[in-house]
């Protein structure tokens, strides 16, 4: 008798797999969420101010990756600008998973650096990341502008943000890769306003 594979388990070809992608990026509500993130970063930098991320697994690349494109360079040479991600400090993290539960990694690190003016971003595909939404809540008692990077409805990290970046419905690959996608554009368009104002 012969067995047919579980669906989950079922063969995809390169075509089926990039009409997962297609029209990701063509939602409307993009160019505005950008433009307001796009503000907020720049109004925050130009005071002084600093940009952090947040986020876990391929989240947590991504915060490093965008923290990156801002305190090296993205396309335009410029001065280093003042941006980190709270996930590169491996003894920060297991400390204070230790003594203070993983769901604080962030949120401790926020306390300790950020003030207000500063932008805190996190990083989460499903908008319900319990280390995450407790950072955006402490940035918000420090005066911080909060931003969301999310997807799947937005979760409640939609909600309790200043501002969201809000992907796609889907398996977490498809919402980090418009959040990556989203995010550079956000870097360059930040570079632009700043170098070019």
């Amino acid at each position: 008798m012969e067995t047919r594979p579980h669906p989950t388990h079922v063969r995809r070809g390169f075509a089926e797999l990039l009409a997962d992608r297609r029209g990701q990026l063509d939602a409307p509500h993009f160019a505005e969420q950008v433009a307001a993130i796009v503000a907020a970063m720049v109004l925050a930098l130009r005071d002084g101010k600093k940009i952090y991320w947040c986020g876990n697994g391929g989240s947590a690349a991504d915060a490093q990756h965008l923290a990156a494109e801002f305190s090296g360079r993205f396309l335009r040479e410029r001065g280093g600008l003042p941006s980190e991600a709270l996930t590169v400090n491996t003894s920060a993290l297991t400390a204070i998973a230790n003594d203070f539960g993983y769901e604080q990694v962030f949120a401790r690190q926020v306390e300790a650096f950020v003030q207000a003016g500063d932008v805190v971003v996190g990083i989460s595909t499903s908008g319900s990341s319990p280390n995450v939404l407790r950072a955006l809540e402490a940035a918000a008692r420090l005066g911080a502008t909060t931003v969301a990077f999310s997807g799947n409805g937005g979760g409640p990290a939609a909600d309790q943000a200043d501002l969201v970046l809000l992907g796609p419905r889907g398996y977490s690959a498809l919402v980090q890769e418009v959040h990556i996608t989203l995010g550079h554009i956000i870097c360059d368009l930040v570079e632009q306003d700043l170098l070019l104002a």
